[in-house]
C-alpha cells in the first residue's frame, strides 16, 4: 500500500537522472565567494539535484525523440553500476571535504568555523526540498496530462501535446506572475509606509541655521526622511576635526534633498544647488556630488574620513530617488535613479563651470553600489569636455554598470579581473581590501578615477552568462578572501552567484557587499589629494575610524 502511494506521489524515478542531480549537488556544496550556512546551503543543493535531474529528464526525451540508438542491457547494466558507484564515492568525498572548504573560507573573512552538525543539516534540507521540488514537478506533469486528456478528444495527438504545454506554461506564468505581483506590491505598500512615517514622525528639526533642514533652510525637513536627516545630522563636526588634526577646522557642509522635497529630479536638483549656495559650498575647497543607495542611504564610513582629510573645509550634496530597498530598486526605479543623478551632476556642474578656476572647489563624483552606477552613468565625459571635473570615486559598482564593464574590458593583458591595471594609471585606478590604489607606474593626470571593489562582492562580479560559461574572474588565480576550490558547472554556479548577491550584504565588513571605513580612506586619499597629507594620517586616521562603531568615523 505505501509503494503504491509513493508511486502515485513520485512516479517513476530515474536513477540516471537521480545520478546527474547528485553531480549538481556535488558541484552545490563547493564554496563560492560568500560562505553559506546549512540551510542556504541544503535548499540551495535540493534544487539544483531537482535541476540536474530535469535536465537529464529532458535530455533522455530530446534522445528518444531523435530514435537515437540504445545500449543493450547487459552492458548498460554494468555502465550504469559504474558510473552510479563512482558518482556516489565522488558525492560523499565532495560532501565530506565541503566542510573544510567552507571553513577555509570562513576562516578568511574572520567567521567562526563550522562543524560536522552543519553536514547532517545539509543533507536533511537538502533532501526535503528536493522532495518537494519532486512532488511539485510531479503535480505540473499530472496537469500536463490532465489537459492533454481533454483535448485528445478534439484533436490529433501531436497536436495535443503541444497545446497541452502551451496551456500549462500559461498557467504556471499567471499564477506566479500574481503570486511575485502581490509580494512587490506589498513590499511596496510598506516601504512607502515607511517612508510615510518617517515623515510623519521627523524630529525637531537643527536648530544651526547652518545645516540643511534648518529654518533657515531652503529644504524642508520633515520632507527629507530619515536617510537624508541622518546623513545631516551625523558625520564629524569642527571640534571633532580639530582634536583629531590639531589644527583649526571647519564644520563640512552636508546638503540632502529627499525624493518627497520637490516633483521632478530637475527640481530636486535645482533645490539642492540652491541649498548650496546659501551654505556657501561653492567657497569650499572641495565639492563631492553623491548619489545615495537605493532607500536614500549614505554610507558615513566613505563620508567621514573625507570631511577629516579635508579639515572640513568640504561639501558634499546628495538627492534621493527611491524609498526601495536596493534589488526592488535596481529592477523597478532603475531609469528613476539614472534620472535623478544625470539631473544633480548636470545642475551642479553647469553653475560650478561659470565661477572662476582659482575660486571653486574641486569638484568630485562618488557613488556606492546603485549610488555608484547612477553616479557613473550621469558622469558623462563628453559633456565635462570642456570643463572637467577633478575625479570620482565608485563603490561596489553593479555589474550591469556601462562604464564599469567598458573600463574592465579595456584592462591591462595580464592584469586580474578583480584588481586591474587600465593603461599608466594616470586616470583609472583600483583599489580593494588590499590596495590603496597608490601603486602605479606613472603620476595622476588632471583627473583622478577609482573604484574599490572586493574580490569576494558578487554584486560587482556577478555574471549572468555563468549559466553556461565560466565568469572572467575564475580564469585568474583566486585573491586572498577567495576560496583555491571554486568549481565551475554549468547551471549550479549560476544559483551559488544568485545566493551569493542575496548573502553578500551581511558578509562580515571587508568582504562581500559590506564596505568600511578603513578601506575607503586611501582610495579618498588618492583621488582628492588632501593638502599636507602623509601616510602616517592615513594610519591615524584608520585607527580612529577603527573605533568599535559599526560603520563611520564618529558616533
Amino acid at each position: 500500500m505505501t509503494k503504491r502511494i509513493l508511486s502515485l506521489i513520485f512516479g517513476p524515478i530515474s536513477v540516471p537522472c537521480l545520478l546527474l542531480g547528485l553531480l549538481f549537488f556535488a558541484a552545490s556544496l563547493t564554496p563560492s565567494l560568500i560562505p553559506r550556512g546549512p540551510e542556504l546551503q541544503g535548499v540551495l543543493g535540493g534544487l539544483v539535484t531537482a535541476l540536474g535531474y530535469l535536465v537529464g529528464q529532458i535530455a533522455a526525451l530530446m534522445w528518444n525523440a531523435g530514435d537515437l540508438p540504445r545500449l543493450s542491457r547487459g552492458p548498460a547494466n554494468v555502465l550504469i553500476w559504474i558510473v552510479s558507484g563512482a558518482i556516489v564515492v565522488m558525492f560523499l568525498w565532495v560532501l565530506a571535504s565541503s566542510l573544510t572548504w567552507q571553513n577555509d573560507l570562513r576562516q578568511k573573512m574572520g567567521m567562526e568555523p563550522a562543524d560536522a552538525l552543519h553536514l547532517a543539516w545539509i543533507s536533511i534540507i537538502a533532501a526535503a526540498t528536493l522532495v518537494c521540488a519532486f512532488v511539485l514537478g510531479r503535480l505540473v506533469a499530472s496537469l500536463f496530462r490532465l489537459i492533454r486528456a481533454r483535448f485528445y478528444r478534439v484533436m490529433p495527438p501531436r497536436r495535443a501535446n503541444v497545446f497541452s504545454l502551451i496551456a500549462v506554461v500559461l498557467i504556471l506564468f499567471v499564477v506566479t506572475r500574481d503570486g511575485i505581483l502581490d509580494r512587490t506590491i506589498a513590499v511596496l505598500d510598506e516601504s512607502y509606509e515607511a517612508a510615510q512615517a518617517l515623515f510623519d514622525d521627523a524630529p525637531p528639526p537643527p536648530t544651526d541655521l547652518r545645516k540643511t533642514g534648518s529654518t533657515a533652510s531652503l529644504i524642508n525637513w520633515t520632507a527629507i526622511g530619515k536617510p537624508g536627516r541622518d546623513f545631516i545630522m551625523s558625520g564629524p563636526d569642527a571640534e571633532d576635526i580639530s582634536a583629531f588634526t590639531g589644527r583649526p577646522a571647519r564644520d563640512p557642509i552636508r546638503v540632502y534633498v529627499g525624493r518627497a522635497n520637490a516633483a521632478t529630479p530637475r527640481e530636486r536638483a535645482e533645490l539642492a544647488l540652491a541649498e548650496l549656495r546659501r551654505l556657501g559650498a561653492f567657497e569650499r575647497e572641495v565639492l563631492i556630488v553623491a548619489s545615495p543607495t537605493g532607500t536614500g542611504w549614505m554610507d558615513p564610513g566613505s563620508h567621514d574620513p573625507v570631511e577629516y582629510m579635508h579639515n572640513g573645509d568640504i561639501a558634499t550634496v546628495a538627492v534621493q530617488y527611491s524609498y526601495l530597498q536596493s534589488p526592488l530598486a535596481l529592477i523597478l526605479e532603475t531609469s528613476t535613479g539614472l534620472e535623478q543623478a544625470t539631473a544633480l551632476q548636470e545642475v551642479v556642474h553647469r553653475y560650478w563651470k561659470t565661477l572662476p578656476e582659482g575660486a571653486r572647489p574641486r569638484l568630485y563624483m562618488h557613488g556606492l553600489s546603485l549610488g555608484a552606477w547612477s553616479s557613473m552613468h550621469a558622469t558623462n565625459l563628453f559633456r565635462l569636455l570642456d570643463d572637467p571635473i577633478d575625479g570620482a570615486f565608485w563603490a561596489g559598482p553593479p555589474f550591469p554598470s556601462n562604464f564599469w564593464n567598458y573600463v574592465q574590458k579595456h584592462r591591462n593583458p595580464g592584469s586580474s579581473w578583480v584588481l586591474p591595471q587600465i593603461g599608466d594609471g594616470s586616470l583609472v585606478r583600483y583599489a580593494s581590501r588590499t590596495s590603496d590604489a597608490s601603486g602605479s607606474p606613472s603620476a595622476w593626470g588632471p583627473m583622478r578615477i577609482v573604484f574599490l571593489q572586493y574580490s569576494s562582492d558578487p554584486v560587482v562580479f556577478y555574471d549572468p552568462a555563468s549559466l553556461w560559461r565560466r565568469p572572467q574572474w575564475m580564469r585568474d588565480p583566486p585573491a586572498d578572501d577567495m576560496s583555491k576550490h571554486f568549481f565551475f558547472m554549468p547551471i549550479v554556479t549560476q544559483f551559488q552567484l544568485a545566493l551569493d548577491l542575496a548573502l553578500s550584504f551581511g558578509s562580515p565588513p571587508g568582504h562581500g557587499h559590506a564596505y568600511y571605513a578603513q578601506d575607503y580612506i586611501g582610495p579618498w586619499v588618492q583621488v582628492t589629494e588632501p593638502k599636507g597629507w602623509t601616510s602616517d594620517d592615513t594610519q591615524r586616521l584608520k585607527a580612529h575610524c577603527d573605533n568599535g562603531f559599526q560603520r563611520g568615523c564618529s558616533n
